[in-house]
């Protein structure tokens, strides 16, 4: 699948948005990508993360991954169908505290080769908090995925990551916005509830 036809699923969806948004990482960004809303589409869900199986399993090889973790919110329906994809189980952290967990009786077993999995990579921050939690539960992160790669590769989460496709989007720092991002109020439709 290449990047027109995995955005056009995006578009199709209303779920490709353009204006002045506010990211969960704190980065403002004229283009917001609405995961939520594609993948509200069970068929598209099920398309876009069967091709994004596909690829994990060309990168780690066939029965490499024994459970996907998924962060909350954002990540939970692509960990859910990566996991019945590549037919493995799927769990998920939560935030608890500001800090990413395992909750809901969920464990991994020591040793579990672990794919972890979310819609969008920005910056890495989730991925990499998620991944702490993991190995801090025993488990061995073997690859991470993701729908999108915001960054276009230039996220380095020490190990390899999966995307179905990359879009190079600019993010801004507050006090670095272009003039016409400046002139128009931010959206905030992010998961961390940043002020």
């Amino acid at each position: 699948m290449n990047q027109d036809e995995v955005l056009r699923h995006f578009r199709e969806t209303d779920a490709l948005l353009e204006g002045h948004f506010l990211l969960s990482s704190g980065l403002h960004s004229s283009r917001y990508l609405q995961c939520a809303k594609v993948l509200s589409h069970p068929e598209r869900a099920a398309t876009l993360c069967r091709a994004l199986a596909d690829k994990v399993i060309a990168a780690v090889g066939e029965g490499g991954i024994d459970i996907v973790v998924a962060p909350a919110m954002g990540g939970v329906v692509v960990g859910y169908e990566m996991a019945r994809q590549l037919g493995v189980p799927g769990i998920f952290t939560e935030r608890v505290d500001g800090e990413f967990t395992f909750r809901r009786g969920f464990e991994l077993e020591p040793g579990a080769r672990v794919l972890m999995s979310e819609d969008i990579v920005t910056t890495g921050k989730s991925s990499l908090e998620c991944i702490k939690a993991i190995n801090a539960a025993g488990g061995t992160t073997v690859a991470a995925s993701c729908l999108i790669d915001r960054s276009d590769g230039e996220v380095d989460l020490g190990l390899p990551l999966v995307s179905l496709t990359g879009l190079k989007v600019p993010s801004y720092e507050a006090d670095a916005l272009p003039p016409e991002l400046a002139a128009i109020p931010a959206i905030k439709p992010g998961s961390r509830g940043l002020k």
